[in-house]
């Protein structure tokens, strides 16, 4: 995200009042002046042989699949998650302290590989801007990374639309395998934030136009083949994930698949180059591996696992990233895919700002794009102690589960030392190792202390465990969540969600692991609901079931799988210039 250590403004200075802190390029200014190092340089640090490259132009290329078998008798590395307390609508920079992390590593005499997500186009010409990070701790080519990059958004969006394409064909021809049209899953994706597509009625015209029924569209990143793209192991296990996908059922509550629409292979064949992970390299010419982007509030929010397996064996660290606060992203890195991928990890990272826990004390509303307030930015450590309830139970969510936590405390020009070392001695009294960190203006030197701490960590004796085991109903497993992860007391299901969930379990979806859908605002369902609350009940309205990737997703609250533009978004400022330049783009 684009969210960083110096501010979230657009300007190249910050302002507190009339007061100029700073100078700053533009993170697409710093990009373009960086020296990108040849990639067959960057995969020779890895280990990793040219001829596993294949170049996709300048600064990018795929790393082909049979690596994953080429560099399985390496050292394995050690494996860093980088999450964070529950986001404001400020950011928090975690994808910058990934880098930031990264890029440290070579300063105290180590080798690190980053797996990060693939941004979706949709925020990047929305409000969120890209995903590569900002300042001096950048993925680049910066363009690339948030425009198309090698076109996985599009095979991802072509096989899923396909599939649809598909269904709709089969109800023309006469419903031979009885879908219900009242209970049909499979919607249509684009790459593109368009609320007036989120429910649409299709076929009207004349009799030769398909069947008239209403459906709707939404974002790629939420697509089940996304998520699928981030789970699958294998071209094997690529093409079985795709056939058991479920776009209905009949009139009796029985599933129909992807298979049993003869789309799964063909959906395969589209998907086969986006199986392979994406190469490309920090400002500082640390490897990183780009893969996959499951939306971060309804799929798993994490990485691919190919990507995970080569970047594994490649150097002394492997640091990835998950989507959100640690009881989104995090627990779903380590409940669904250390589950499937079956690595674990020895430490986590959990980011955290001053201006975050400020906001968690409940005394302050900020609204992104708009002026922070002046007391927000004013020296009270009482305020920062008032909202870290959020950071001791986000530290809690990482230790739950066995995982080592260092807090990294992204630092903002508009810090106070004395606010630092609250936050300091609240993590450290419940078992946290803390470290200060400037990467954003000081890039990989400026995260030394942060790299020290997660060495330290990772030496450490832990022992990696999951939240709860297969063999729970779905209920007990939500449950689970629900109550050791946010806090709550209980779960009440709507009536339409008990059915679903009956009917899952009938259907034997119930070994399945949940991928929870809720408000990353809060870690609680409530948006509204700041720091870390308890007692509350966790409200489910509906369950879905991807079960090509593998997971069960209760819906906890109003959640959109498509979303908006603002009224300001993005794409009405971003542009190309004559001479080929892009502006505005961030």
């Amino acid at each position: 995200m684009r969210q960083s250590g110096i501010g979230d403004l657009r300007s190249s200075s910050l302002k507190v009042g009339e007061t100029v802190l700073m100078a700053f390029p533009t993170d697409l200014d710093i990009a373009r002046a960086a020296r990108l190092a040849p990639l067959s340089d960057i995969a020779a640090s890895m280990g990793l042989p040219e001829e596993l490259l294949d170049p996709r132009g300048d600064g990018v290329a795929k790393i082909r699949l049979s690596a994953i078998d080429a560099l399985a008798d390496r050292p394995r590395a050690k494996y860093v998650l980088v999450t964070a307390i529950t986001p404001t609508p400020l950011g928090e920079g975690k994808t910058t302290t990934a880098v930031g992390l990264g890029q440290a590593m070579r300063h105290i005499g180590r080798r690190a590989t980053l797996t990060l997500r693939q941004p979706s186009m949709g925020p990047t010409f929305g409000i969120k801007g890209g995903a590569a990070g900002g300042g001096y701790s950048q993925v680049v080519p910066m363009e690339s990374l948030n425009l198309h990059l090698t076109g996985d958004f599009h095979a991802v969006t072509a096989a899923h639309n396909l599939l649809a394409a598909m269904l709709d064909n089969h109800l023309f021809h006469g419903n031979e395998l009885g879908l219900d049209l009242d209970n049909i899953t499979w919607r249509r994706v684009l790459d593109v934030n368009d609320r007036s597509l989120r429910n649409i009625t299709i076929g009207q015209g004349g009799a030769q136009d398909g069947v008239v029924r209403q459906t709707g569209f939404d974002i790629t990143a939420a697509s089940e083949v996304m998520a699928i793209l981030a789970l699958a192991t294998s071209v094997n296990d690529l093409r079985a994930r795709l056939g058991r996908i479920v776009v209905g059922y009949t009139d009796a509550g029985e599933p129909v698949t992807a298979e049993q629409l003869h789309g799964a292979g063909s959906m395969a064949v589209i998907m086969k180059d986006a199986l392979a992970p994406n190469l490309l390299q920090t400002i500082e010419n640390t490897p990183v591996i780009v893969h996959a982007g499951p939306f971060g509030n309804i799929a798993t929010g994490n990485s691919s696992i190919i990507a995970d397996l080569i970047g594994i064996r490649t150097g002394d660290y492997l640091i990835t990233e998950a989507g959100f606060g640690a009881d989104m992203g995090a627990e779903r890195f380590f409940n669904i895919k250390c589950r499937v991928s079956g690595l674990h990890p020895d430490a986590a990272v959990l980011v955290a700002t001053v201006r975050a826990l400020k906001v968690h004390s409940g005394k302050f509303k900020v609204v992104a794009g708009k002026p922070l307030p002046p007391e927000l930015l004013a020296e009270n450590p009482d305020d920062v102690r008032a909202g870290a309830a959020n950071l001791i139970k986000q530290i809690e969510n990482v230790k739950i589960h066995g995982v080592s936590p260092v807090v990294a405390i992204n630092a903002f020009p508009t810090d106070h030392a004395s606010e630092h070392q609250v936050i300091r001695e609240i993590a450290e009294s419940v078992g946290a190792r803390v470290a200060v960190t400037t990467h954003f203006a000081d890039g990989g030197r400026g995260a030394v202390d942060l790299a020290r701490a997660v060495e330290e960590a990772c030496n450490e004796r832990t022992h990696f465990r999951l939240l709860y085991p297969d063999e729970f109903t779905l209920r007990q497993k939500i449950e689970r969540v629900a109550t050791a992860i946010y806090g709550a007391a209980g779960v009440d299901y709507s009536s339409v969600a008990e059915e679903q969930l009956d009917n899952y379990e009938r259907n034997g979806f119930g070994h399945l692991p949940v991928c929870m859908a809720k408000t990353h605002l809060s870690i609680s369902g409530d948006p509204a609901l700041r720091g870390a609350p308890t007692g509350h009940t966790l409200s489910v309205r509906e369950v879905r079931a991807s079960v090509g990737a593998g997971f069960v997703y209760p819906i906890c609250g109003d959640m959109r799988t498509m979303p908006g533009l603002g009224k300001q978004p993005a794409a009405a400022i971003i542009d190309l210039l004559e001479n080929g330049d892009i502006i505005n783009l961030s």
